[in-house]
């Protein structure tokens, strides 16, 4: 067990290898019960986060889910999060370091008919994802929940809200469960998939294989100093929308170009980059390792790196510290591995065109 988030998480069940290779193959299940879930209604709860968050949520309908971006004054990354249009108001899932936070700046920033309600410690939340999430999970009706939507079944018998979302990468479902029924489900997902390779995940699958995806974690790759641009995060800034917070700092950046960028890094393997590790190319350092790993599906570490702003293209040398020496690595194109979740990304696209 680690703490993480102020939560203590398994780092791993059986194997770190073993789980992840389960997600990329068949399906892993994860607890992320420690993911913040506040609850937002009111006659202006659509005006007022959409002055609070950088993509628009004013089309979302009920059953649409939306990942985004919330910023401060000076355009920094206070919180990724999703946001969940119900139809009555919006549910909101945020990073469990920043719950409090989180918690706090939406409550100073809601108008008198807005009302933001802490759901964390009523509803628990798994995430049961892998190209045969669908198949092996038993529930009816999965087939018309859509990439980033959301609807209601019985998950073996119990009530869930079940979202087409996830963090690895994979095709897969977050399954937000009344607290006392969730162990249940937990043990009839795992008893159904036992044949197919199903396996209970921790932390070091869901780092892993949210890494290969390319998908930043709040606190490594992004946080309050660094802005959209800067993290490959611009398509969730909407400057168009109307007015937002940090929105006339994040035009200005736009306007004149990121000042940094995040790239990957292919890297030898046994040459594992950690947070924090300087990174320099023609002996000039240009930036710092975010988050590094052994990709166990892939064969080799990566990482991803803040650095300066055109000092890297795809195919360059770059050289990291690791233990105190020089290791080689090659900058690569993001994300280091297209999973099944790609797909349903694309069509998604194709539809809204």
């Amino acid at each position: 067990m680690v703490d993480f988030g102020g939560w203590q998480m398994p780092q791993q069940y059986t194997s770190i290898r073993d789980e992840h290779f389960a997600v990329r193959q068949a399906a892993g299940l994860f607890d992320v019960s420690h993911m913040g879930r506040f609850r937002v209604a009111g006659a202006s709860s659509r005006q007022f986060l959409q002055g609070l968050v950088t993509n628009d949520i004013a089309p979302l309908v009920h059953g649409q889910a939306q990942y985004n971006l919330m910023c401060n004054e000076e355009g920094g990354i206070i919180d990724d999060l999703v946001v969940y249009c119900g139809s009555e108001g919006f549910f909101v899932v945020v990073n469990a370091s920043n719950r409090e936070k989180d918690l706090s700046w939406f409550r100073e920033h809601a108008p008198a008919d807005v009302e933001v309600e802490d759901r964390t410690f009523e509803l628990a939340l798994i995430a049961f994802q892998g190209p045969r999430a669908q198949e092996l999970l038993p529930c009816d009706g999965l087939d018309a929940i859509p990439y980033f939507g959301f609807g209601h079944g019985d998950v073996a018998g119990i009530h869930a809200l079940i979202s087409r979302t996830g963090y690895t990468g994979e095709d897969g479902f977050e399954l937000f469960i009344d607290s006392d029924r969730v162990g249940d489900v937990w043990d009839a997902i795992l008893a159904g998939g036992k044949k197919a390779g199903v396996l209970p995940a921790g932390l070091g699958a869901r780092d892993a294989t949210r890494l290969e995806a390319a998908l930043r974690l709040w606190g490594n790759d992004m946080d309050e100093s660094v802005n959209p641009y800067e993290a490959g995060l611009g398509w969730t800034v909407k400057l168009g929308k109307g007015d937002f917070i940090g929105r006339d700092v994040l035009q200005k950046v736009k306007a004149d170009g990121a000042r940094r960028q995040l790239v990957g890094l292919k890297m030898q393997p046994g040459d594992i980059g950690r947070h924090g590790a300087a990174v320099s190319t023609q002996g000039k350092s240009v930036g710092v390792i975010t988050s590094g790993t052994h990709s166990f599906f892939l064969g080799y570490p990566i990482a991803l790196a803040m650095v300066e702003a055109r000092s890297f293209q795809v195919g360059d040398r770059a050289v990291v510290e690791v233990r105190g020496r020089e290791a080689p690595a090659e900058v690569v194109k993001l994300p280091f591995y297209r999973g099944s979740a790609r797909s349903l990304s694309e069509k998604k696209e194709s539809r809204h065109g």
